[in-house]
């Protein structure tokens, strides 16, 4: 089974290549990270598909294009501060990890959160902080962030993640109804805020504050 997930994850990433994720170390990352670590062990065999798979309680790990997507997106070097909002399985965490100096998560599920930490320790991943509260308002205690990445769709660019960005900082982010989206890039530039477009995209919603009500 071990030898399988190997040669399969070594097919997802040459499938990665192809669809346009040209960023080695994100590719790195990608082929370091065991996904199925991130599962329960009955979907160990559908570990490495690029689809998106239930991990209970209404949320999902996502489609590895997905990620690869949003974290090449970031533009990483290494010295970063990174944000997460939502944590869910940890998968993302796992794999902005060793791109950035700090990873800070929060989840508004607790038992996801503490999960996820667990998963997260037995790799050895000690950069990674997770928090329980709610996503849509950052966590400030820890600001400013480089980086933001957003892995829930909100219904629009929360001004409370986009003010706990550095100057230049930049965040990816979902957003869009209930049953599409669109993934953006918004960068914090001396002006106001620099939207690109990256691409349609389906996330569960983002609850809270500033993001959806249920």
């Amino acid at each position: 089974m071990t030898y399988n997930l190997e040669i399969q994850r070594q097919q997802l990433i040459e499938s990665l290549r192809k669809h346009g994720i040209s960023d080695e170390r994100v590719l790195g990352a990608m082929a370091c990270i065991p996904r199925e670590r991130f599962l329960h062990q009955t979907q160990y065999s559908m570990a490495y598909e690029d689809r998106a798979l239930s991990i209970g309680m209404g949320q999902t790990i996502s489609q590895p294009l997905i990620v690869a997507t949003m974290t090449q997106a970031l533009q990483l070097r290494g010295h970063e501060r990174v944000l997460e909002i939502g944590t869910g399985s940890g998968y993302q965490a796992a794999i902005l990890s060793p791109l950035a100096t700090c990873v800070y998560s929060i989840e508004c599920i607790q038992q996801l959160a503490c999960l996820a930490a667990r998963r997260l320790a037995k790799l050895k991943l000690s950069n990674v902080s997770i928090y329980v509260g709610d996503g849509t308002l950052g966590w400030p205690d820890q600001a400013p962030y480089d980086c933001i990445l957003v892995t829930a769709a909100a219904p629009e660019v929360s001004e409370q993640l986009f003010m706990q960005l550095v100057p230049w900082g930049r965040m990816v982010i979902p957003v869009g109804s209930y049953q599409h989206q669109e993934l953006l890039s918004v960068v914090r530039a001396p002006w106001g805020p620099e939207i690109r477009y990256l691409g349609g995209c389906v996330f569960v919603p983002l609850v809270g504050a500033e993001g959806w009500s249920e």
